[in-house]
This record gives structure tokens, C-alpha cells and sequence, in this order.
């Protein structure tokens, strides 16, 4: 009645496939979402404060996908994507789709026809504030248009999850925080959109900037902490916290150092780390410049912290 394979048993083939992943570019982060990167096949959600590293962590998980031979697309209907900055993080820029829709429902209408053609590997719509409903748009300024947005999510999600799944393209929606008002008790943010991409999410990263990176007097990056909120492949709420450096993003190098130092695989005397008993450099500055001129140690450090903590490359 319904076709073939719409009732399978989970030890039949494509039901109990692995999970496939992306590296997000970042070491710790990898670990901390317990599978070594993003799901394919799933919706994932990135939130934070404005300058918070969103679009970067983003960007790199694009870099990453490029490094496979994946192709990827980027809705940008912020209209504030770098192009420049992109690629100094290693995006293949000529390669990377983009699209600048004029309403919310013009740019999913677009993620719906990319997922279905089968062809991307990944989407990132960035960001659900800015998915105008085209009611607006066309409204007056001040226009009271309650619970549009959310509505247009919702239906733009049901009518997605099935076909992501099928295409196995992963799609991460960036999103803003707002706050709540009248809240007394708990926490009164919230992300924008309605709660459905809460429930369709599979995974949810809470990325916040918790401090400045300073050589000498001049700020060369920020300290960034993720969590993630939400995990249905692995368990959540665990965290990772990492270095984003202007116009390089994130620092593998600093990973590996910090990474290095909890596993008890690079040692810390004072401000000298060490490893093996060699000097590596006074400073974290210095020991990541170490690693930057010797990728060999760099990759021995990082292949002995993920067998410490039996995540695979």
C-alpha cells in the first residue's frame, strides 16, 4: 500500500547506519559533542550574543566539509556575510553557494529546494531573526504581526526533517538571543523564531564569549566557551572552551595546548609547557607558535589526546 521500506526491521541496512559527521574545526569542541563533530542528516542550532564567534564556528564547519569534497551553502539573510574574512578561514570561496533572500519565506523556500535536489551536503541560514515573513516586509513599520516568524518556522521545519534525513545534508540554523519580559525567576533568554526549532534540533550549541586574548597591550582574539544545550546523538551538556583569533579563527594550536595539559599529555611548570621533556615555549603565545612550526608534534599531541579520550580522527 505504501511502497516498499516503509515498515523495516532496525537491523535492515540503511536503519542502523552511523552516524556521519562534520568536524567543526574545533578539537575540543569535536570531543565535547561526543560523536567528533556535527551530525549529517540533522537540524542544528547555533545561538549566542551578537559577536559571540556565531558565524565563524560556522564558517569553519564549512572549511572543514570543503576539506572532504562536500559542497555547501549559505543563506545569508543577515546580507553581512565576509567574503574576505571567509576565506581567511579557510572557506573555498568560489565553490561556496550563496544566497541573499528578500523574505524569510523566499529563503527557505531556497534551503527546501537545496535539500531536496540532494546535491548539498550542508546549509547554513544565517540567521532566523532576520527571516522577514513577507507580511512584513509589505506592512507598515509599526504593524503588529504576532507570532509570524514562528509560524513560518514551524511549517518550513516539518515539511524539511523528513528530506534532510533522506539527503543526509546537514543544516544549521545561526540564531539570536532575546530576552523574556517579566522574567523573575531563571533565565530570561530566549532564542527568536518560536520553540520549533528547539524541538526539531538535534543538536544546540550555546557559544558565548567569556574573555579577551591580549599580546602586550593589543586584543588579538577572543575566549570562547560553547556548550551544548542539546544532544540526541550523544549526551549533552557537556563544554568546550577555545580560542577564536581575529582573521584566523579558531586556534588549533591553543587546543592542542590546553587539551595537552588536562589529558597530562603536554606538561605546565610556571608559564613553560613542555612535552616529552622538551621545552615547547615560556607562554601559551610561544607554545602555539612552536606548534605552528612543527605541525609533526602538533599532530602526535592531538593523535594522543583523542586516544586518551577515545575519540576517532
Amino acid at each position: 500500500q505504501f511502497g516498499k521500506g516503509s515498515i523495516m526491521r532496525m537491523g535492515d541496512g540503511e536503519a542502523a547506519e552511523d552516524i556521519q559527521v562534520v568536524s567543526t574545526g574545533s578539537l575540543g569542541l569535536d570531543i565535547a559533542l561526543g560523536v567528533g563533530g556535527l551530525p549529517r542528516g540533522r537540524v542544528v542550532e547555533i545561538y549566542g550574543p551578537e559577536s559571540s564567534g556565531k558565524t565563524t564556528l560556522t564558517l569553519q564547519v564549512i572549511a572543514e566539509l570543503q576539506k572532504l569534497g562536500g559542497t555547501a551553502a549559505f543563506i545569508d539573510a543577515e546580507h553581512a556575510l565576509d567574503v574576505q574574512y571567509a576565506a581567511k578561514l579557510g572557506v573555498n570561496v568560489p565553490d561556496l553557494l550563496i544566497s541573499q533572500p528578500d523574505t524569510g519565506e523566499q529563503a527557505l523556500e531556497i534551503t527546501d529546494a537545496l535539500v531536496r535536489s540532494g546535491s548539498i551536503d550542508m546549509i547554513v541560514i544565517d540567521s532566523v531573526a532576520a527571516l522577514v515573513p513577507k507580511a512584513e516586509i509589505e506592512g507598515e513599520m509599526g504593524d503588529s504581526l504576532p507570532g509570524l516568524q514562528a509560524r513560518l518556522m514551524s511549517q518550513a521545519l516539518r515539511k524539511l526533517t523528513g528530506t534532510i534525513k533522506r539527503t543526509n545534508c546537514l543544516v544549521i540554523f545561526i540564531n539570536q538571543i532575546r530576552m523574556k519580559i517579566g522574567v523573575m525567576f531563571g533565565n530570561p533568554e530566549t532564542t527568536t523564531g518560536g520553540n520549533a526549532l528547539k524541538f526539531y534540533s538535534s543538536v544546540r550549541l550555546d557559544i558565548r564569549r567569556i574573555g579577551s586574548i591580549k599580546k602586550n597591550d593589543e586584543v588579538i582574539g577572543n575566549e570562547t566557551r560553547v556548550k551544548v544545550v542539546k544532544n540526541k546523538v550523544s549526551p549533552p551538556f557537556r563544554e568546550a572552551i577555545f580560542d577564536i583569533l581575529y582573521g584566523e579563527g579558531i586556534s588549533r594550536q591553543g587546543e592542542i595546548i590546553d587539551l595537552g595539559v588536562q589529558a597530562k599529555i603536554v606538561d605546565k611548570a610556571g608559564a613553560w609547557y613542555s612535552y616529552n621533556g622538551e621545552k615547547i615555549g615560556q607562554g601559551k603565545d610561544n607554545a602555539r607558535e612552536f606548534l605552528r612550526e612543527n605541525p609533526e608534534i602538533a599532530r602526535e599531541i592531538e593523535n594522543r589526546i583523542r586516544e586518551s579520550l577515545g575519540v576517532a580522527a
